[in-house]
């Protein structure tokens, strides 16, 4: 592997975990970070999706004392039972969607300008569901992951299916959908976490063994480059994002949206960038 494409590797293993965890869409900004530095074709969009599992232990790491508890009690533990219930009637949604609809999706909205529309769309869903929450605070009754009931989850696990829209985030898919369903910013952004472990990692399994034609011994450096950085920038962004919705909205997270998606939209329009598909 040429220093180019290490470099190339790095750059997106950072996008991928910075912005896994946040309500900004990953896939979103690897689609157009890959399209800036002409890292494109069918090993790197496999890449992009495989990475997620670095993003993925970083999380599993964070929360390797409850998801312990969770395996270990899951025979005679109920509150453990109903975490590990929870987290598979959320994932049900997605994953068979996903599985019925990714090809198409791939074909039509792996692009950088459905990419922008999508950011744009999303903001403003954001905006809309934290200026609901504050005009009733009260509208919260799921104050932790515990709290939660299957019907809970499974509304969140349809939630996550807009999540298969690149550019909507499925980070954000999943807390706003939580918020607007009646669980707390935290407990919404904490099941997000939980989510997404069978989630993310059903996906690169998936992709992984659909593509597995195309990918070759030569590529594993690549992609190990790609992970270990995307697992690193992962658990920085975890730990601070933990910390931030203690005392923040995700407002901000919604302008960048607008901004960062109307940019996209106004270079590609007037060709100052040349986006690829």
């Amino acid at each position: 592997m040429d220093i180019i494409l290490a470099l190339k590797a790095i750059i997106m293993g950072l996008v991928e975990g910075f912005t896994e965890f946040l309500p900004i869409s990953s896939t979103g900004h690897l689609i157009l970070a890959g399209s800036l530095i002409n890292f494109t074709g069918e090993v790197a969009k496999v890449f992009e999706i495989a990475i997620q599992a670095g993003a993925i232990f970083a999380v599993m790491w964070e929360y390797r004392a409850r998801i312990g508890a969770a395996v270990g009690g899951v025979a005679s533990d109920p509150r453990q039972q109903k975490l590990v219930l929870n987290v598979i009637v959320g994932f049900l949604p997605a994953a068979v969607l996903g599985v019925l609809f990714i090809k198409a999706i791939k074909a039509h909205l792996f692009a950088p300008v459905p990419v922008a529309t999508a950011f744009i769309v999303g903001a403003f869903v954001i905006l809309w569901a934290e200026h609901r929450h504050k005009v009733l605070p009260g509208a919260h009754r799921v104050e932790t992951v515990d709290d939660m009931t299957v019907l809970d989850a499974f509304k969140v696990g349809c939630a996550q299916c807009f999540g298969l829209i690149p550019g909507t985030s499925r980070s954000g898919a999943t807390i706003i959908g939580g918020m607007l369903f009646g669980l707390s910013r935290t407990a919404a952004t904490e099941f997000s976490f939980f989510l997404a472990i069978p989630t993310l990692l059903g996906a690169t399994v998936y992709s992984v063994f659909k593509a597995r034609h195309a990918l070759h011994a030569t590529d594993l450096p690549l992609f190990l480059v790609g992970g270990v950085t995307a697992f690193i920038s992962a658990f920085l962004c975890v730990r601070w994002l933990l910390r931030f919705i203690s005392t923040h909205t995700f407002t901000g997270f919604a302008w960048y949206r607008i901004v960062f998606g109307v940019v996209v939209l106004i270079t590609a329009h007037f060709g100052w960038v040349v986006w690829a598909d």
